[in-house]
């Protein structure tokens, strides 16, 4: 079942309210397109038979009005004979292509007149058309600028990203650089004690050493 279920349902629609409501509006908008044109299509189709039978009602009405001009040529010659019985016939015969020529007109002028209501329900179809194609062009051109505003964003979600990245590595390295200046503390402590301690085990040596002197002295 189509979008729509008859033509009035077309050319009547509020495109704008439609939309708005899809959920989709980009497809709704293809649906809308799609069942425009293939029923303007079928209006096209319809309108070339009617003219194609127009044509054939021309060619039958100029044939009805030659016909008319026969008898009443017909007539003139049978009475101007003296056939009065034949020029009354040539009339009767006339009288029949005038009541069908009468009819055709009547045909051709009803036709004519559906052939103008069609083209102004084409025009009016193809307005209609026009409107939903520059919709769908609206729709496309806020895509596309959505599309590139998110990509904006996007990258400059990244940059941001970076720069936070940046920043923490900078800070990383920071504190990199404390520790690496406490380790340096702890190694010039660690220094100093072992100095410290060296030079308490000299200064045993030293007493030792002189206490040996002074036996030697004492005995001496």
């Amino acid at each position: 079942m189509g979008l729509f279920s008859r033509f009035t349902d077309i050319v009547n629609a509020n495109l704008n309210s439609m939309l708005d409501k899809a959920e989709h509006p980009e497809k709704m908008i293809r649906l809308i397109i799609g069942e425009m044109e293939e029923t303007l299509v079928e209006i096209r189709s319809t309108a070339a038979k009617n003219i194609a039978e127009q044509k054939t009602l021309a060619r039958k009405v100029k044939a009805a009005n030659e016909g008319l001009a026969n008898w009443h040529d017909k007539a003139e010659l049978a009475l101007n004979k003296g056939r009065e019985d034949l020029a009354k016939s040539a009339l009767t015969q006339k009288h029949k292509c005038q009541a069908e020529l009468t009819l055709l007109e009547g045909e051709n002028a009803q036709l004519t007149d559906l052939l103008t209501a069609i083209q102004e329900d084409a025009q009016r179809l193809q307005d209609k058309l026009n409107e939903a194609k520059r919709r769908q062009e609206a729709l496309l051109l806020r895509q596309e600028s959505a599309e590139v505003r998110l990509k904006v964003r996007e990258t400059a979600v990244i940059h941001n990203i970076d720069e936070a990245m940046a920043k923490f590595e900078r800070y990383q390295q920071k504190i990199d650089q404390l520790e690496a200046q406490v380790e340096s503390y702890d190694i010039t402590e660690n220094k100093d004690l072992s100095t410290q301690i060296a030079e308490l085990e000299q200064d045993d040596s030293v007493e030792a050493e002189l206490a040996e002197m002074k036996k030697k002295v004492v005995n001496g």
